[in-house]
């Protein structure tokens, strides 16, 4: 008997157009673990203090964040919202696609497909240089008087933590659940146990410093400019809530605990960010020492200041770097998944070789080695230039909300008309094929649901054949069934089906005013995501993101009409899920 249960993982998949072929190794915990593991906000809010602590000082920082935290949690509402109603690794090129009017399809989702693709290598090189430079900070407070610090020994160090990521994704793929899970315990704990220390041990700042004191160390011409730039600090501290979406297709019951696992991700590292970032201001103690340490992280530098030991500074510095290298070991996984879908869908150069997937531990080999090798070399640019990570940060920032603004646009778009109808909790899905074409396994009406959006268009006249089991020909993300002549042809196609809601979505005004809060609000952090950290600019100060980013944009748009054009149609229908579509609905029709 085949398996006609709309809500399960395969049909899912299925209804998007694809056959699985990596293991579904997580569950919700799992998944949540990996979610909040991924943000690691308190951690982040240490790494990056000085950036917004320069630009706005502690008012700038603590009203900053809790405009970010909020503001934040209305964009991935809204990415959850598209998670739920298209489940899969490839993510916000595909809702592009899913979405957008006709004519814009895909040569949209092709521009979105590579920034997305972007902004995970650029966090790649992120967390890595994070973890790298961290590791650095803790060698110069223990070895002050025998070390002499050069930026390429932060960067070999990135590589070091690149070398271990490749290890865990490549060798050991099946640990990484059960990672995640001690990982967010640890998360938890080192909060409390360095939250504890500095609150028993360190001299305390008073309420007026902490809510009122505005800096403007950027030298910019009014302290409300100066809060902006430093504002992309807090912003980064939420860069990345979208992994759990690119795991869609190892996630079990994904329409669902996608969506969970990003909210609750957002609210806890919300609360401890927030803790965290009040407990480091007003345990700063000396501001001068803070800002000019050695180690080239403050907090560093205000674990020593406060403890007064230099083993005891080191552990509680080490806690900070564990959690970071976890990270940076999680997103290695999340770009990987997200180069692997663009590549499968044939929007990378090298694509048959980037989509490959080892038959033995499922999961895609190759793209693991591209993406961290790619990143390797963006942490070379650490090397020349003092402002590079900061700039580095700003092109995770640029990246990642100009892939999630046309996806949002465009489902705002559609919600403002009236065009998606409302979700269903038991819909018909895509039966899985045995061979059996009783009458219990008829499929009634469309195939398409909440969960999906692969569609069977046109109407067979002739008896189901063997042929039928051949695609002709794939274009612009359909593929036919026989050939494209006659009357009996049928069409498979990603982007025909009615949109649907998934179960998780917000209803009414309440979901159209959200998700036109969070369009405007990724305008905001675009433009100033591009702007450089302090004044006068010259090339050593330059923020070089929007280089990058515009360089990806216009080589994606070249490379489009040179030969991307032929190549990406997009989102490739697979020949498996095709052919099951047609035979099953062929049953109904004859």
């Amino acid at each position: 008997m085949a398996r006609t249960k709309g809500n399960t993982d395969s049909n899912t998949l299925a209804l998007l157009g694809k056959k699985e072929v990596l293991k579904r190794r997580f569950g919700f915990w799992s998944l949540f673990g990996f979610a909040v593991c991924e943000l690691i906000t308190w951690e982040t809010v240490l790494a990056l203090f000085s950036q917004g602590f320069n630009n706005g000082g502690p008012a700038g920082l603590v009203y900053g964040f809790i405009i970010a935290w909020s503001s934040t949690l209305s964009v991935y509402t809204v990415i959850s919202e598209l998670a739920s109603m298209a489940p899969i690794a490839a993510g916000q090129y595909y809702w592009v696609y899913m979405l957008a009017p006709e004519r814009y399809k895909v040569f949209s989702s092709y521009i979105v497909g590579w920034l997305t693709s972007l902004a995970w290598v650029a966090t790649v090189a992120t967390e890595t240089i994070f973890a790298g430079t961290m590791l650095q900070g803790l060698i110069i407070l223990d070895h002050e008087n025998d070390y002499n610090p050069k930026q390429w020994h932060g960067t070999l160090l990135a590589w070091l933590v690149i070398v271990v990521a490749i290890f865990i994704n490549v060798v050991i793929p099946g640990a990484l659940p059960k990672f995640e899970i001690f990982i967010i315990v640890f998360h938890i704990a080192g909060f409390i146990a360095i939250l504890s220390v500095l609150w028993v041990y360190s001299p305390h700042n008073s309420a007026h410093f902490v809510f009122t004191t505005a800096l403007n160390e950027g030298g910019w011409p009014t302290q409300g400019l100066s809060i902006c730039v430093g504002f992309l600090g807090n912003v980064a501290t939420f860069v990345g809530a979208d992994a759990s979406v690119h795991m869609a297709e190892e996630v079990s019951n994904a329409p669902w605990n996608i969506p969970r696992a990003i909210i609750g991700a957002m609210l806890i590292n919300g609360a401890v960010g927030f803790t965290m970032m009040l407990t480091v201001l007003f345990c700063l103690g000396d501001v001068d020492s803070v800002l000019e340490t050695a180690t080239g992280y403050p907090f560093i530098q205000i674990f020593y200041n406060s403890v007064q030991n230099t083993a005891g500074a080191t552990a509680m510095g080490a806690v900070v770097l564990a959690l970071t290298w976890a990270c940076a070991i999680g997103i290695c996984t999340t770009a990987s998944r997200m180069t692997w879908s663009f590549a499968r869908d044939n929007g990378t150069p090298f694509s048959k070789a980037i989509s490959y997937v080892s038959k033995q531990r499922k999961i895609p080999t190759v793209a693991v080695l591209v993406v961290t090798g790619i990143a390797a070399l963006l942490t070379l640019i650490y090397i020349g230039s003092y402002t590079a990570f900061n700039d580095v940060i700003s092109l995770t920032i640029t990246g990642f909300y100009s892939s999630y603004f046309l996806p949002a646009a465009f489902l705002l778009y559609n919600r403002v008309k009236g065009r998606i109808l409302p979700h269903k909790q038991e819909t018909p899905g895509l039966p899985i094929d045995d061979g059996d074409t009783s009458e219990d396994n008829k499929v009634e009406g469309p195939v398409g649901n909440g969960d999906g959006i692969a569609s069977a268009v046109g109407k067979k006249d002739s008896p189901e054949d063997e042929d039928m089991k051949k695609p002709a020909y794939t274009d612009a993300g359909s593929t036919t069934y026989p050939p494209a002549t006659g009357e009996g042809c049928r069409r498979i196609s990603v982007a025909q089906a009615p949109l649907v809601w998934g179960p998780f979505h917000l209803p009414g005004w309440f979901g159209i005013i959200n998700n036109a809060y969070a369009c405007v609000y990724m305008i905001f952090v675009i433009f100033w995501s591009v702007w450089p950290p302090e004044t006068p600019v010259d090339y050593q100060t330059m923020n070089y993101s929007v280089v990058v980013t515009g360089g990806v944009v216009i080589f994606s748009i070249i490379w489009y009409y040179i030969r991307g054009h032929k190549e990406y149609k997009g989102p490739v229908v697979d020949d498996e899920v095709a052919a099951i579509v047609i035979r099953r609905t062929s049953v109904v029709n004859v």
